[in-house]
């Protein structure tokens, strides 16, 4: 199980550098072209945005997996530990459950906009909203690869690139 995790994370990561790289240089080049040659590329403020729909969703499950998300802890804190156990097991069921819904809602909305198309590259909404189904199914491996850790010990990963709980304690 360990080494399907840490190819799920390297993939998930990849992901995330490729699609920020790649919108990076379109949005450069736009703007390059732009000031140099008064000419803009139609379809890059459309591309640029429809990326950062998908970084948003496919960034969600890597945040989730470090703590990074916020949240208000006083509650566990001020109660007995068997108690805030019991809260953090309803809160994952909770988080289990809120991500089954985008997930299946998600793959709804790909169905019902499946023929609809973007204005300038002329591609189906349904690529574009794809980004909810599958990154709402990647947060919830990500979450259920931790959530043991989560509800006995409050704990959540951390490793040379990002550990949620030194920046908390900032």
């Amino acid at each position: 199980m360990k080494t399907f995790e840490s190819y799920f994370l390297a993939i998930n990561k990849w992901l995330l550098i490729l699609i920020m790289a790649v919108m990076s240089i379109i949005i450069f080049a736009n703007v390059v072209l732009r000031y140099t040659t008064n000419i803009s590329l139609e379809w890059a403020e459309e591309v640029a945005r429809h990326l950062m729909i998908w970084l948003t969703f496919l960034g969600c499950g890597p945040v989730l997996r470090y703590g990074g998300h916020i949240a208000v802890e006083n509650l566990q804190d001020s109660v007995p530990r068997g108690v805030a156990i019991g809260i953090r097991v309803i809160i994952a069921l909770l988080v289990i459950g809120l991500f089954a819904f985008f997930t299946w809602y998600g793959l709804e909305y790909m169905d019902r906009t499946q023929y609809q198309q973007t204005p300038a590259t002329q591609i189906s909404i349904a690529i574009i909203y794809a980004g909810l189904p599958i990154g709402a199914a990647m947060a919830l491996i990500h979450w259920l690869l931790i959530v043991k850790d989560y509800v006995l010990t409050r704990s959540f990963p951390s490793d040379a690139h990002f550990d949620a709980t030194a920046s908390a304690s900032l």
